[in-house]
């Protein structure tokens, strides 16, 4: 697979140019991000960039959404010095050092969000419709989250917000904070894209988001272009 060469500049976004179009159908998302985290600078800037907003936050545990949101949010190898928070040192332009993924660079637990019927102790569940308006189940484990505890929440997409949706009500009712919009902002919200729907409005205005699209680019991604 050609995995491309690292441009000398590395302007934010450069990777999103690594994922693949769709070409089987309606079916499907119409892009797949997954070729992007083949490539390993790709990766370790895709994830920097969803971290910088967050700077000097405290985050108590990262949590990531069945199934693609694992990847961006489970723990992974570590770079350089192992990887730090993301404010203690930098790469070349600014970037903070990151090692595979986000809890890693943290250096902070991961808490996976699962589709129902994958988690054999006691869970709490959620219905929600996903973006293709099908009707499924969530289920988070009921034994690690705590009132107060300050959680981002990792997904590598977010359409019509159903699922992070449904994610933040399932962290909310067991009493953690996703945090809203304004000091002190403890965590939030962290994906690839968060397109300009009606959902994904609704996180932005309530929920601290980062998002690797640049601005430029936002009405190609809103339009599926």
């Amino acid at each position: 697979m050609d995995l491309r060469p690292v441009p000398g500049a590395r302007e934010r976004g450069w990777y999103l140019a690594l994922m693949a179009p769709n070409v089987k159908g309606p079916n499907y998302a119409w892009l797949d991000p997954s070729r992007l985290y083949c490539h390993p600078q790709g990766l370790q800037d895709c994830v920097s960039d969803l971290l910088q907003p967050f700077c000097g936050d405290t985050i108590d545990l990262v949590a990531g959404i069945d199934a693609m949101g694992f990847i961006l949010g489970e723990r992974g190898g570590s770079g350089g010095g192992g990887g730090g928070p993301p404010c203690r040192g930098t790469l070349a332009h600014g970037r903070p050092r990151a090692g595979a993924a986000a809890a890693a660079v943290l250096h902070k637990g991961f808490l996976a969000i699962r589709k129902a019927g994958h988690l054999c102790v006691e869970t709490l569940a959620q219905p929600y419709t996903d973006y293709s308006g099908r009707q499924k189940l969530m289920e988070i484990r009921t034994d690690v989250l705590a009132p107060g505890l300050r959680v981002l929440l990792v997904d590598q997409w977010v359409e019509t917000g159903g699922t992070m949706r449904a994610a933040i009500e399932l962290v909310e009712r067991l009493g953690a904070v996703v945090a809203v919009p304004r000091p002190p902002v403890p965590a939030g919200v962290a994906a690839i894209c968060i397109e300009d729907s009606e959902g994904g409005r609704w996180i932005r205005a309530r929920y601290k988001c980062a998002h690797c699209v640049p601005p430029r680019l936002q009405p190609r991604f809103d339009r599926h272009q």
